[in-house]
């Protein structure tokens, strides 16, 4: 519904194509007559965190109960999960994990020999609840996903089109009256990387699900497209941001010279694996005696770090040998199998090398338990929003869940008001002015940027943080968005320069964030 070349009027607009987004697209384009635009930065609309989630999601597993999946997500998440947002996740994520994507996607979730649903057990978690498929999950979920999203006549799915500032009246209107009313979203500017142009995207609600953060950081298991977009508008918008130094490591990242290459799912300690350092001795115990290999996430990756500070070695290892045969290792996990083949590493014979790496953003866009944010008809859902569901510390396999859930609501609420009048006129929201601009983005400075970025983040912002470690990361930090700030205003856009400028932005209000909570809790470590 173009009304120009650089204009697209739309009744929502989606920005990221995971679980979250497509969950809401869907349930929204049930719905006759609404039209749903998706954009995504990637080339391929898979291409999510969602798509490189392992491990599984949370079900309802013969011997589980909401109370006590509610108990378990109380105990990893240090008791301060938000009440609301935990008894709407109990209740109704399993029923729309079979509902929706067992039975109208078709999940081809793993089974028995009897043919029933195969429920796994992992770390932290107090019974099997766990529905998988194999080690490629989120794989299964974001195919099934993409394949009935690109089927609905009436979504409008666009990839390789970049979100660059979300739109309100308070900021873009060309009528300054518009600036009295309450602070609403009425779209966002979307770059269209293929045609190098700017669209003006007019929505009547727009929901928000761009994942994560972790490309701020050095090591990540996060894809490039995960580099807070969505936080970094939502704040510049005037939205609130809570619970920002919460960073979840993933505590098994495969390790290969230098760097980190792809997710060892906790599945693995949950089949039985465990860590061992250099000289091969379980070390789990000397840290978390209580539940050694399966302690929670951050418990795990600390002491991994500090393991690794007191033998001077650059990783460590899990032992996957001595808890399953070579033939129950390639049935079992595949995808890590297969993976780890390609740097020289046969699991099935040899330890697995392994780092901690930035995994998931449990703080982001505050929203209610309908997914709404502080800004008018701005909703969030998935990684990029905070409900609160996961407290200090997300339960294994709890995101996609909540991914679900929060996508479903969103859209829910959406459809309320879908028919009030538009807050604005069209016509005074501008088109994108770039007249002027002849520079074009140097990958070279840009790429130079993203690497201070991500070392001031992995080396101040981490897994253990400080007072004086922060100050540090804030003073790099401020006067790096200076410069980046000047570099976006006098350069013509490209996907990576806007990557560029929310991952300066997100990175401070993580930074910040962590200044700010002198207590040490959950994720957020201050050994100071």
């Amino acid at each position: 519904m173009s009304t120009s070349s650089r204009q697209l009027f739309t009744d929502v607009l989606i920005i990221g194509s995971g679980i979250a987004g497509g969950t809401a697209a869907l349930y929204l384009a049930e719905q006759s007559g609404v039209d749903v635009t998706i954009v995504t930065a990637a080339r391929d609309p898979r291409e999510a965190n969602t798509f490189y989630a392992q491990g599984g999601i949370i079900a309802r597993g013969p011997s589980d109960s909401p109370g006590l999946l509610a108990e378990d997500l109380y105990r990893a998440g240090a008791g301060i999960n938000n009440p609301e947002a935990v008894s709407v996740l109990v209740e109704e994520g399993p029923r729309l994990v079979h509902e929706f994507l067992e039975g109208k996607l078709g999940v081809p979730f793993n089974r028995r020999p009897d043919h029933e649903l195969e429920y796994i057990r992992e770390a932290a978690h107090s019974t099997e609840r766990i529905l998988h498929v194999e080690d490629s999950t989120g794989r299964a979920i974001e195919t099934k996903l993409v394949e009935a999203l690109t089927s609905r006549p009436n979504i409008r799915l666009l990839p390789q089109h970049t979100a660059v500032d979300l739109l309100t009246p308070s900021h873009h209107s060309r009528n300054m009256v518009d600036g009295y009313k309450p602070l609403t979203c009425v779209g966002a500017y979307v770059y269209d990387q293929q045609h190098d142009e700017v669209i003006t995207v007019l929505a009547r609600k727009t929901i928000l699900a761009t994942g994560g953060i972790g490309q701020i950081y050095l090591h990540t298991t996060n894809p490039p497209i995960a580099r807070g977009d969505g936080v970094a508008m939502a704040y510049r918008a005037g939205a609130r941001i809570h619970h920002a130094q919460f960073v979840q490591f993933h505590p098994t990242a495969f390790y290969y010279q230098g760097r980190t290459q792809f997710l060892v799912s906790e599945t693995v300690r949950g089949a039985g694996a465990v860590l061992v350092n250099e000289r091969g001795e379980r070390f789990m115990e000397r840290y978390a005696p209580e539940w050694k290999d399966l302690a929670p996430r951050d418990v795990v990756a600390r002491s991994i770090h500090y393991e690794m500070l007191s033998t001077g070695a650059s990783h460590v290892y899990l032992d996957l040998r001595s808890a399953l045969s070579p033939e129950q290792i390639v049935e079992r996990f595949p995808y890590i199998y297969e993976n780890a083949l390609r740097f020289g590493i046969d699991i099935t014979k040899e330890l697995i090398p392994v780092v901690p790496a930035a995994h998931y953003f449990i703080g982001g866009v505050w929203v209610d338990t309908w997914g709404r944010s502080t800004i008018r008809n701005l909703y969030a859902a998935g990684e990029v929003a905070c409900t609160g569901v996961h407290g200090a510390n997300r339960l294994g396999s709890a995101s996609l869940l909540e991914g679900l859930v929060w996508g479903h609501r969103a859209a829910h609420d959406a459809l309320r008001s879908l028919d009030e009048p538009f807050p604005v006129r069209p016509e005074d929201i501008p088109d994108w002015e770039d007249t002027g601009l002849v520079d074009r983005p140097d990958p070279a400075l840009i790429a130079q940027d993203l690497t201070t970025i991500k070392y001031i983040m992995w080396n101040y912002v981490g897994l253990v943080r400080s007072q004086r470690r922060l100050e540090r990361a804030i003073d790099d930090l401020s006067q790096l968005r200076s410069e980046i700030s000047k570099f976006y205003r006098q350069t013509r856009l490209s996907d990576a320069l806007i990557g560029l400028r929310n991952s300066v932005e997100t990175a401070l209000l993580v930074a910040w964030a962590a200044w700010e909570n002198k207590r040490s809790i959950g994720t957020h470590f201050r050994e100071d």
